[in-house]
């Protein structure tokens, strides 16, 4: 089991407490910025049982994001499709205008870079939270 404390003193950036989409996490997650410049690139780190609300990358042209799984243990699922586990080295490709939601499992912390897929046109449309329901259903 992966905690928040040990997050913190991963080589990576831990960031600070993700207040700005707050409203869109169930639980507390924890932003920290790799670079800003040409593809932007960011830690997210999750508490145990922290997840984000299913959202799409729209993007008139070229967009989406790339996940890199670096520490802990989560999960990440696209609309329709199962929920997939993820473990450090994992990485998910996700193209724009996919609906799909990402996050810690139960019982460990989690941590993955978020890479902003360039394009043009990019915003974020946040969508309903995750069920309680269908993500305790998660082995």
């Amino acid at each position: 089991m992966t905690t928040i404390d040990e997050l913190k003193q991963s080589y990576l950036p831990f960031g600070e407490e993700n207040t700005r989409f707050a409203a869109h996490f169930s639980g507390k997650s924890y932003l920290g910025v790799l670079t800003l410049e040409q593809v932007p690139a960011f830690t997210v780190s999750f508490e145990a049982g922290c997840r984000n609300d299913w959202h799409i990358h729209q993007a008139t042209s070229g967009g989406g994001q790339i996940l890199i799984a670096t520490a802990g243990r989560g999960w990440y699922q696209a609309w329709g499709e199962p929920a997939r586990e993820l473990k450090p080295g994992d990485v998910v490709n996700i193209p724009a205008g996919l609906k799909h939601w990402h996050g810690a499992a139960a019982d460990t912390a989690f941590q993955h870079i978020a890479l902003e897929v360039p394009g043009e046109g990019t915003v974020t449309e946040w969508c309903e939270p995750v069920s309680d329901a269908d993500y305790r259903a998660l082995a």
